[in-house]
């Protein structure tokens, strides 16, 4: 099992950057995905980026060039740099992990508010 606690988030302006952080309460390592999904007000979760052990990252086509997903395993800590902000980007962001053959946990999400 781990927990995970999401922080970075924030209100900024269109065009801003943010980075997120989500700090894992064991060792990284060996846990096979790591990831980001969002959620705003009616909507579905979505999926924004993950990040695999070997480090190959996956985006959703509507934060391509924007935003990049990290993991610093010395750090336990996946990171997801938003730049280029736009007012859809605005909705709660919850980081995961999935452990083998557990299966997903999920971070408590951390809001993201995008707004002149």
């Amino acid at each position: 099992q781990v927990q995970l606690v999401e922080s970075g988030g924030g209100l900024v302006q269109p065009g801003e950057s943010l980075r997120l952080s989500c700090t894992a309460s064991r060792s990284i390592f060996s846990i096979d995905t790591l990831g980001w999904y969002r959620q705003a007000p009616g909507e579905q979760r979505e999926l924004v980026a993950t990040v695999t052990r070997d480090y190959t990252t996956n985006y959703a086509d509507s934060v391509k060039g924007r935003f990049t997903i990290s993991r610093d395993n010395a750090k336990n800590t996946v990171y997801l740099q938003m730049n280029s902000l736009k007012p859809e980007d605005t909705a709660a962001y919850y980081c995961y992990a999935y452990i083998r053959p557990f299966g997903n946990y999920w971070g408590q999400g951390t809001q993201v508010t995008i707004s002149l």
